[in-house]
């Protein structure tokens, strides 16, 4: 059993759960291999839209980080396997930046993460699934849902295609995560046109899907990124499936798995 998107207490908007609690939850699950993919620092000239500037962790905490699970990957060697890394934000036009971090702490890292959870409208920055209001203003400032559904996933095959260097993440995260409020702002029609334009980049640059369930237990959400439509599709055309619970509390572990079709996964 593999997880391969974890958080931890590095997290700024998680909780303060020890590494330890997490791992000891993941052996009681019966996990064979666990990934942290804390979120990365953003890149210092962007602007975090989000209230509380905490989308990703202080730059202080990297180092600690990663000397914390190597610590605890030689102590847990036994039980199962661990893997550090880092869930990094695509941001268009920061790429230079995201870069630079990856070819720094690169070499320390086992597994990576990349994600989209910011796109640029007329009036700025939005962090498109911090709140339903959040993004009830990006929508209102994109101009409809079509608009900012196209700008979301114009974003994630931008994020498959750039050329972040040697260390660039192998797995696309959460790829479907526009539709974290779709309940309340329904997704336009045929919006699976765009995500099956994604699929055939990452088929083309031979990268991973993070299959996520965190989207299951999101009251406005009800289901998993990607969706069971686009992973069925990822999974006909060969794309690897790797689940991720996206826990960002060790009673987080596991959650979804139930919704997700196990013959899709890879591990």
């Amino acid at each position: 059993m593999i997880d391969g998107h974890i958080h931890s207490p590095y997290c700024p908007h998680g909780t303060s759960d020890s590494l330890k609690s997490y791992i000891e939850r993941a052996i009681g699950i019966g996990y064979t291999s666990m990934t942290f993919t804390e979120h990365a620092p953003l890149p210092v000239s962007f602007d975090d839209p989000v209230p509380d500037k905490d989308s990703g962790m202080d730059r202080k905490d990297v180092e600690p980080y990663i000397e914390s699970i190597q610590a605890l990957k030689k102590e847990y060697q036994k039980e199962l396997d661990i893997s550090v890394g880092f869930e990094i934000d695509y941001i268009s036009g920061y790429e230079k930046e995201t870069e630079q971090f990856l070819n720094q702490y690169g070499p320390e890292l086992d597994d990576g993460i990349l994600s989209v959870h910011f796109l640029k409208a007329s009036r700025g920055w939005y962090c498109i699934d911090f709140s339903p209001h959040m993004f009830k203003d990006a929508l209102h400032d994109f101009g409809s849902s079509q608009l900012i559904y196209q700008a979301y996933f114009d974003a994630v095959r931008s994020s498959v295609e750039a050329d972040l260097g040697y260390w660039k993440p192998n797995r696309i995260g959460h790829m479907t995560l526009i539709r974290k409020f779709n309940k309340l702002y329904p997704s336009p029609d045929n919006w699976e046109k765009e995500a099956t334009k994604v699929l055939k980049a990452v088929n083309e640059k031979g990268l991973s899907l993070d299959y996520n369930g965190a989207g299951t237990k999101k009251p406005h959400c009800k289901e998993t990124y990607p969706t069971m439509d686009i992973a069925e599709q990822a999974q006909a055309i060969g794309i690897p499936l790797i689940y991720g619970s996206d826990a960002h509390q060790a009673t987080d572990l596991f959650q979804g798995h139930e919704h997700l079709a196990p013959s899709f996964l890879k591990g």
